[in-house]
């Protein structure tokens, strides 16, 4: 039986980064069965945010070739949708 994906992802370190702005870290992941790309980039805090310093990664997220994200009516079970609510 084959492993499910779903909901799931995986990121690591980016080895071909040749510029400061390209990823330090990359990987991709499944949401409800859709392919994504997952860039992530270190960063350190300024100095009127919250936390000045402090170090934290961030991400961003691409669909891959192809995919496209459910509407997040495709993403809920029949069930769920009230089609007969009066607003």
């Amino acid at each position: 039986m084959p492993f499910d994906r779903t909901n799931t992802g995986t990121l690591r370190r980016n080895e071909r980064k040749e510029k400061e702005t390209h990823p330090d870290f990359t990987g991709d992941m499944n949401i409800n069965g859709t392919e994504f790309w997952l860039s992530g980039w270190i960063k350190t805090a300024g100095e009127n945010s919250k936390n000045p310093g402090q170090k934290f990664f961030s991400l961003a997220v691409k669909p891959k070739e192809g995919q496209r994200p459910k509407t997040l009516a495709e993403q809920k079970p029949e069930e769920f949708i009230d089609d007969d609510l009066p607003f």
